[in-house]
């Protein structure tokens, strides 16, 4: 068997028989993933010798393991394991990547890298492997991610939600099994936070610390920041860039994600901006979606509550207009109606939508029922119109009566009374299953924007 190991400076291959069992290192902190994640096979090959295959993954520390050459399966994270043909185990799990340096292998020049890489990759073996990978995806293992920032849900279309939605469901296999999750270690999230947070700051940073890497946390930096003193965020963000790899935002101006990410040369996700857009709570809640209903075509949703300031129906919106048949229902006071840009985007997209004041009506034709509160903190002096908003809509048990039995109650969170308590027990509220699936896209854009597919 021969297995080629793709590192920043050289290729290295080895030679051995189809049943013999290495062992070897892993090294190189300075290592970028460039391939992985197919299923090999040897007899699905109908060979014996030589079986070319790349990994690297960015690792900084010496890992090590034996495997033989039977049966090698490396996942899309960067870790690999191995079997014996008739599937038991040998061996460790291991966090992977890097150049690997066994005295056997012996180094190709980097200058005739590109032909060994053109030969590889369209070899016929290269084809049994991606027709053998375990998970198929729309995007090749190890390519730069589509996306340098997070900033709003337009960025996305169908095709790059799907590869995102299977990376998050690989990050939960990982947070049930935290061993294999290192493949961020070395790196440092910043988290910049000009709002209050609890869920989307601590789901980040719960994201990044489970995939190996560390952060640097500023809550409240409106008050407790040097923006206190005048500061410029562009000068805020060119200040915490030195410190980091990524910066996750919130501020309470609508665009200033988009000013950060002009400024940084590192990547930005938008975490909310004022009342603009959500992007990461809007892949969660189409995440969301696909797993409690099984579909993202053919469905009805109906967005509740404060839909003129809600950042998380906005950007909700936009991605559910990436589908086809889809009907949105509007209910909202007349104070926080959907505003007319989202609607004209909508009808532009050919998404049928409606308004409506009738609550217990829409609940009763939708799969999804979404859900949220009235932002007090977006009324400023206007207590009036606060009141008239507060407590119109509210999901309860006789909401809940005439909701279909296969539809469920969505909420971005915090609850304050708009959904009562005791919704809570009924299998179709889904709003905590909802935010704990924030921790997996989260996980998912992280390795995706520090490593890429």
């Amino acid at each position: 068997m021969a297995i080629s190991f793709l590192s920043s400076c050289s290729i290295c291959t080895a030679d051995f028989g189809p049943n013999v069992s290495i062992s070897f290192s892993v090294r190189g902190s300075e290592l970028m993933q460039e391939s992985s994640g197919w299923y090999f096979n040897s007899k699905s090959l109908g060979i014996q010798g030589r079986h070319p295959l790349v990994i690297c993954q960015r690792n900084p520390y010496p890992v090590t393991t034996s495997m033989s050459s039977s049966k090698l399966s490396i996942c899309s994270l960067g870790n690999f394991h191995s079997s014996m043909s008739n599937g038991s185990a040998i061996g460790n799990e291991v966090q992977s990547g890097g150049a690997v340096f066994p005295s056997q292998f012996k180094p190709v020049k980097q200058g005739i890298r590109d032909k060994q890489l053109n030969k590889l990759f369209s070899s016929k073996a290269t084809e049994s492997y991606t027709s053998n990978r375990e998970k198929p995806s729309a995007f090749s293992a190890g390519k730069k991610f589509d996306l340098e920032d997070v900033i709003e849900a337009q960025q996305f279309n169908r095709e790059i939600l799907s590869a995102i939605f299977e990376v998050a469901e690989q990050m939960e296999k990982i947070e049930k099994d935290p061993a294999g999750g290192q493949i961020l270690r070395g790196y440092l999230m910043a988290t910049l936070f000009y709002e209050p947070s609890t869920r989307t700051r601590l789901s980040f940073e719960s994201a990044m610390k489970r995939l190996g890497g560390e952060v640097l946390t500023t809550e409240n930096a409106r008050e407790f920041s040097s923006v206190a003193k005048g500061e410029t965020l562009e000068d805020t963000i060119r200040t915490v860039e030195g410190y980091s790899d990524i910066i996750v935002m919130r501020h309470f101006e609508s665009g200033a994600a988009r000013q950060a990410a002009t400024a940084a040369k590192i990547p930005i996700i938008n975490a909310g901006d004022g009342p603009g857009q959500h992007p990461t709570q809007a892949l969660l809640d189409v995440y969301t979606i696909q797993r409690e209903i099984g579909r993202l075509d053919d469905i009805k949703v109906g967005l509740v509550g404060d839909l003129a300031n809600g950042r998380t129906v906005r950007s909700l919106a936009y991605l559910l207009a990436k589908y086809n048949k889809v009907k949105i229902y509007f209910v909202a006071p007349d104070v926080v109606k959907m505003k007319d840009d989202i609607k004209d985007y909508l009808t532009a997209k050919g998404i049928d939508w409606e308004e409506s004041r009738d609550l217990m009506e829409v609940a009763s034709k939708c799969d999804v029922v979404y859900q949220t509160r009235i932002q007090r903190e977006r009324f400023g002096e206007r207590i009036d119109l606060y009141n008239e908003a507060h407590g119109k809509y509210i999901i309860d048990k006789n909401v809940m009566n005439a909701l279909q039995k296969h539809a469920v109650i969505m909420h971005p969170l915090p609850r304050l009374d708009e959904i009562t308590t005791d919704v809570d027990s009924d299998p179709r509220a889904a709003y905590f299953r909802q935010a704990k699936n924030g921790l997996y896209i989260r996980m998912a854009l992280l390795k995706l924007l520090l490593l890429g597919w």
